[in-house]
């Protein structure tokens, strides 16, 4: 005489210690929010690991090229006792060096690379990106609170900067007057269309990554000895 099947009872719990079951129903209401899409997909293996092992032959081949026919730009051996001037970090790091032209070590070093690390990581908890909707939506409080907000802003980069920070101001100011232009000129369609549906995690994105780029481009081509503001074409690249 054969066994019975073994019979099983459904639970319904979140606590997982308590209801130790080995079966998820997945009820309507309660599945995850995912768009499906009915785009095909392939395997990681070898569909992905082979294209990117090429594109890492390709690049190495790049490097080795770039090595036998063109010589490093190095100079004399280092010496100890002479600092260069100017001393510049790399530069993935001269951003955060030409912060400390406009503030204390303490604010550029630690300060403002420990918000922006900070929110980084804050953000994704923010039920923010659910729904990208347009900043521009006809309300007048929109842009006021915009202009309020650029101009609270700017008066406190100003206010505690040791020099006028425009390479942080003058993108600030650009990305307002883009999400002003969908106000004033009413078009679904074009390039004043496409900026009237960004929303604004896509303008605060914007206003970091041209704020980020002034930085280090200063810092690499516009200072030179006592981190003076050069002209590359006419003093050089320092």
């Amino acid at each position: 005489m054969s066994a019975a099947p073994p019979r099983f009872v459904l639970e319904t719990g979140e606590d997982a210690r308590r209801t130790p079951v080995r079966l998820v129903v997945v009820q309507d209401e309660r599945r995850p929010a995912v768009d499906e899409t009915g785009e095909p997909v392939v395997m990681t293996m070898p569909h992905l690991l082979v294209r990117e092992l090429i594109a890492l032959l390709v690049f190495s081949l790049a490097l080795v090229l770039l090595a036998i026919f063109v010589d490093a730009p190095l100079e004399e051996m280092a010496n100890p006792l002479k600092t260069p001037n100017p001393a510049k970090a790399p530069w993935y790091f001269l951003g955060l060096q030409e912060l400390l032209h406009y503030y204390p070590p303490v604010v550029s070093g630690v300060l403002m690379p420990a918000a922006v690390i900070v929110a980084l990581v804050v953000i994704p908890y923010f039920n923010v990106n659910l729904e990208r909707r347009p900043l521009s939506d006809g309300r007048p409080r929109v842009l006021v609170g915009l202009w309020a907000g650029v101009g609270l802003l700017s008066a406190l980069l100003l206010a505690t900067a040791s020099h006028p920070l425009w390479p942080v101001l003058v993108p600030l100011w650009l990305v307002a007057v883009l999400m002003t232009l969908p106000e004033i000129w009413r078009r679904p369609s074009g390039i004043v269309g496409w900026i009237g549906r960004r929303s604004l995690a896509f303008w605060i994105f914007t206003w970091f990554l041209l704020a980020t780029t002034a930085l280090t481009v200063i810092g690499v081509l516009f200072r030179g000895p006592g981190w003076a503001f050069t002209l590359p074409w006419s003093d050089g690249i320092y």
